[in-house]
């Protein structure tokens, strides 16, 4: 692949499709290599847009076997139940697993008590060790919904309540996922980061100028909360694929 931010390799392409078509290849290798040496993959995938084209292409690797896989996503918006439009379960329902027989999808509920919520997908959690993580980054440098004023490197929850900033809510709303800003939930229910951080790899897929600044400091910046993605660059077996817009700021 392309240079090294610390440990974090990066490749850059022309077009999202050419991104989108590099990560499926690589995940769906990391897949089939897992599945050799053990019964069952645990996978996080991020429901977002921004993944349309990887998800897409994940879908026409036919020689993966997804029912000995398990399927986590990694935030919901408190108050959307699973059948929500804008909920991200919904989302990643409706743009990837409704194609295929997995052998779990394992869902967050916006509508139930939150703290009830946190516990019963913590336990899931660790009941299903991570070994691949499909995520992107928001426009302000967030994982999932670790915000820069909530994100902890070495945080100790496996799964928390936040309060979402202001760039994300009109982050929601550019990406055509709510009508308003009104519409958009203030709270929601994230993995934390150290659970993000916790697989056998990382792919980490991201599209468009929006997140050229994100990306910028992810690389490029201080390893700080301030830009939790900042993160992957002390990851082993971590990836990052770009877009060339994504990308014009490094």
């Amino acid at each position: 692949m392309g240079k090294i931010a610390h440990k974090l390799t990066v490749a850059i392409f022309k077009t999202r499709d050419e991104m989108g078509h590099a990560a499926a290849r690589d995940v769906a290798n990391a897949i089939t290599d897992l599945l050799q040496i053990q019964e069952e993959v645990n996978m996080i995938f991020a429901s977002a847009p921004s993944q349309s084209e990887f998800l897409s292409a994940l879908l026409t690797h036919t020689e993966i076997d997804w029912t000995r896989i398990n399927v986590f996503h990694m935030d919901e918006y408190i108050g959307l139940g699973l059948e929500h439009d804008s909920s991200l379960s919904s989302y990643l329902r409706k743009t990837f697993l409704n194609d295929m027989t997995t052998k779990n999808n394992y869902f967050i509920d916006g509508t139930k008590n939150p703290l009830t919520e946190c516990d019963r997908y913590e336990a899931l959690i660790k009941a299903h060790p991570i070994d691949i993580v499909c995520m992107g980054i928001g426009e302000n440098g967030h994982i999932a919904f670790n915000e820069p004023h909530v994100a902890d490197f070495n945080d100790s929850k496996v799964i928390k309540i936040i309060d979402l900033d202001e760039i994300s809510i009109m982050q929601q709303v550019r990406d055509g996922t709510f009508p308003s800003i009104a519409a958009v939930p203030r709270k929601g229910i994230t993995l934390t980061i150290p659970t993000l951080t916790s697989g056998k790899f990382t792919f980490c897929i991201v599209p468009s100028i929006n997140k050229a600044e994100a990306v910028r400091d992810t690389l490029l910046g201080e390893l700080s909360t301030n830009t939790p993605a900042s993160i992957l660059r002390t990851l082993n077996n971590a990836s990052l694929y770009l877009d060339e817009a994504a990308a014009s700021l490094v």
